[in-house]
């Protein structure tokens, strides 16, 4: 099975039940364009999205970038991270950019095979909790969560409808009348 095969499955079994009210009003802030205050910088935002496009690339479907995870993840670790937690999470991000820079150059300026590297010697890390494996982990999770949650995959790949049918509320009812004709008037 592909690694893409076990995320898209992964997606489908959990997008329903991650997608209220976090992920929705993430999605929304995403959408209404505005960039929070206490955000990412552009460089974190550019490791972020070179990240998530190396975990998630573009094939057949959509990249993590093309449907906006870096955003997503933006407006998550800015609006609903304490401060403390926000501070642990962006030094981990410096980890991983210092990890990258000792295999040659920044994240962002690696090749692919080079990424991917980068990011297996994380993953193979045996202390989950160690930086800048624990901050890895937390930002594959967002990816992951992100990607699965927006409306673009959610429509194109998952094929999932929010609202599945049509609602017509002046669809006849074809009830059984009853037995003795009660509750009906004919003038």
């Amino acid at each position: 099975m592909q690694r893409r095969d076990v995320l898209r499955a992964f997606g489908a079994a959990t997008a329903l039940a991650l997608l209220p009210h976090e992920a929705v009003a993430a999605w929304s802030r995403v959408a209404s364009g505005v960039r929070p205050a206490d955000g990412l910088s552009d460089a974190h935002l550019a490791l972020v999205g070179a990240i998530a496009d190396t975990i998630i690339p573009r094939t057949d479907t959509p990249g993590a970038t093309d449907v906006g995870v870096p955003a997503f993840v933006n407006i998550i670790v800015s609006e609903n991270y304490t401060d403390a937690d926000r501070t642990a999470f962006i030094a981990g991000l410096d980890g991983i950019e210092a990890q990258a820079k000792s295999a040659g150059a920044a994240f962002v300026d690696l090749a692919p095979s080079a990424r991917a590297t980068t990011i297996e010697t994380i993953e193979s890390s045996t202390d989950r909790r160690a930086e800048p494996a624990r901050t890895y982990w937390r930002l594959k999770g967002l990816i992951v969560h992100g990607y699965f949650t927006s409306e673009p995959v959610m429509k194109q790949v998952l094929k999932v409808e929010i609202m599945p049918g049509k609602f017509d509320g002046a669809a006849p009812f074809a009830g059984k009348p009853s037995p003795s004709g009660a509750g009906h008037s004919h003038a």
